[in-house]
């Protein structure tokens, strides 16, 4: 769908009123909001916001492309399918109706779980429920705009070789999880694309899309008690059915060794790289504190790593590092580029930068500079109706509650140089560190086989196996 919606006023205005509420309270914490339980099992969030006449909508669903199975790409390809149009209008007639009101509407789908995401106006809430409810419940599935879409998708998917950056992160999660949960290729690879069909699509939206695996976040200018009693009339009805086993994903794998997977893009003018190994999971009690860790060694402009590899070497416009974080498990990972020529200084640079963190330490009042930074970012990160719907479906979906919110601050003071270090032993991992490159193979093979054993493909390879 066509995001067409201006959200500067919404974004203004909400910003204004949460500013001058942290000034008046010792720390952030989550709007207060309602949580039902439908008979059929579907749960809805409801979080009024007043300040602005909008309303925002997260319809989530526990499925992503850890329930691909052997048909990678099967999640992504069917929640694009569902815009395609539902039983009671056709993709033009949704998209017209839409636009004309000024509504965003889109599909999602990652990892795990799969959105439905919409913000409108509140005096159009009756119209665009509706059509999400159409979207998810009774979606047309034709065959004719499946086709269509189906080839778009795969024009995309081959243009994503021609990004390295968008297609690095899929490598690296294969090396660390293996072929199936977390290192599934959430966007498929053209072979099994291809190898699935419509009739494909209809199953897996039938088994995984259920009110019981189900929950709706609605954030904005409504009441709560008309909202609820809309949402009753609108998804009661959804039946509940049988789920498939849900399998929990594999663990980052334990190496004994480096690895190293190059992948060849022969008119790659420059190398991009990650470096690193298993994370930690989202609902993980030390989240706070190791984000605030990792603040300093990659985490913001002044970080240790852009510190070294961009601003007093040039090595590269950017260095950063970061945890991402599933619901049982994750991946940490240095990641940034430069040219072919420097590649092996600046992976050199960014693994002796790494190193200082076990061998240096922090002190406190780098740490200190640390804390402020995170307790400076952390508000605006939820400061729309929009922000606070992702939020409520993040936390459905990924097994972790409003004690992150409300306790953040607190978790943040709280920690000190020593319990830093605990926690710099305990997540970073220090030992058989985890590569992989992209860039022209011919011209640095030999310099950075010295980091792990290699095994190397090429970026137009399809369904390889890394490890």
């Amino acid at each position: 769908m066509n995001r067409i919606f201006n959200r500067l006023v919404q974004s203004t205005a909400v910003a204004a009123a949460l500013c001058s509420s942290f000034v008046a309270t010792a720390g952030y914490k989550l709007p207060e909001y309602q949580k039902v339980t439908l008979d059929n099992g579907l749960t809805i969030y409801l979080m009024e916001q007043h300040e602005v006449p909008m309303v925002d909508v997260n319809l989530v669903v526990k499925a992503g492309a850890i329930n691909d199975g052997d048909k990678p790409g099967l999640n992504a390809i069917t929640v694009g399918a569902m815009e395609l149009g539902t039983t009671r209008q056709s993709k033009v007639e949704i998209e017209e109706a839409l636009d004309f009101i000024g509504a965003e509407l889109y599909t999602d789908g990652n990892m795990e779980y799969s959105n439905i995401v919409a913000s409108f106006a509140a005096k159009d809430q009756a119209e665009v429920l509706g059509v999400i409810r159409d979207i998810v419940l009774t979606p047309r599935f034709d065959q004719q705009e499946f086709n269509k879409y189906k080839d778009r998708y795969l024009v995309e998917l081959e243009q994503e070789k021609e990004r390295p950056g968008s297609v690095i992160g899929a490598y690296f999660n294969k090396m660390v999880f293996g072929e199936q949960g977390y290192g599934s290729a959430r966007q498929g690879n053209v072979n099994s694309i291809k190898a699935i069909d419509l009739a494909d699509v209809k199953a897996f939206h039938n088994s995984w899309y259920r009110p019981q695996n189900a929950a709706i976040a609605v954030a904005g200018d409504f009441d709560s008690k008309a909202m609820l009693i809309r949402l009753k009339a609108l998804f009661s009805g959804w039946e509940k059915g049988q789920l498939p086993p849900q399998l929990k994903p594999n663990p980052a794998q334990d190496f004994k060794q480096s690895n190293l997977l190059l992948v060849n893009k022969s008119d790659a003018r420059e190398t991009r790289f990650l470096i690193g190994g298993g994370g930690v999971a989202r609902a993980n009690d030390d989240y706070v504190a190791i984000s605030v860790v990792n603040t300093i060694l990659g985490g913001r402009f002044t970080s240790w790593l852009n510190d070294a590899l961009r601003v007093n070497a040039g090595l590269t416009y950017g260095a950063s590092s970061r945890f991402t974080s599933y619901a049982s498990g994750g991946t940490f990972a240095i990641s940034t580029f430069t040219k072919t020529d420097t590649t092996v200084e600046a992976v050199d640079l960014a693994l002796k930068t790494y190193k200082k963190l076990f061998e240096q330490g922090i002190d406190e009042k780098t740490l200190a500079s640390a804390k402020a930074y995170v307790k400076g970012q952390f508000p605006p990160r939820y400061e729309t109706s929009t922000d606070l719907v992702e939020l409520l479906g993040t936390m459905f979906a990924m097994g972790f509650d409003e004690r992150f919110i409300n306790s953040f601050e607190q978790q943040v003071n709280s920690l000190t140089a020593e319990k830093a270090k605990t926690i710099i032993d305990k997540y970073f991992p220090k030992d058989n560190l985890q590569f992989v490159m992209i860039g022209q193979a011919e011209k640095i093979r030999d310099k950075v086989a010295k980091y792990g054993k290699l095994k190397e493909v090429d970026i137009k390879d399809v369904g390889f196996n890394v490890n």
